[in-house]
């Protein structure tokens, strides 16, 4: 039985400097943590700031957050798409 692999994406836009961050998880908890720390960061009215310690850093300053859509959408990988992913990552 293939087990069905989901992508989760999130953007945030703003109508002055555009796409802001759009970022894409396989993971369900990773999604779900960033999702809540763009919620936190809104709620509280603070920063949002994050670096995972490698290769990503973020800094959005509220300002710019409370004015900006955020959308996020689970949308399905096909064994394909995770097989040429796979390849590519290799490849590189």
């Amino acid at each position: 039985m293939i087990k069905t692999t989901f992508s989760y994406t999130i953007r945030i836009m703003n109508e002055k400097f555009g796409t802001i961050l759009s970022e894409s998880f396989v993971d369900k908890t990773q999604f779900s943590i960033f999702l809540k720390m763009v919620d936190g960061a809104l709620n509280l009215e603070t920063d949002l700031s994050f670096f995972d310690g490698d290769t990503f850093l973020v800094h959005i300053p509220h300002r710019i957050l409370k004015d900006s859509i955020v959308l996020t959408n689970m949308t399905p990988v096909t064994l394909e798409e995770q097989v040429r992913s796979k390849i590519e990552s290799l490849v590189v």
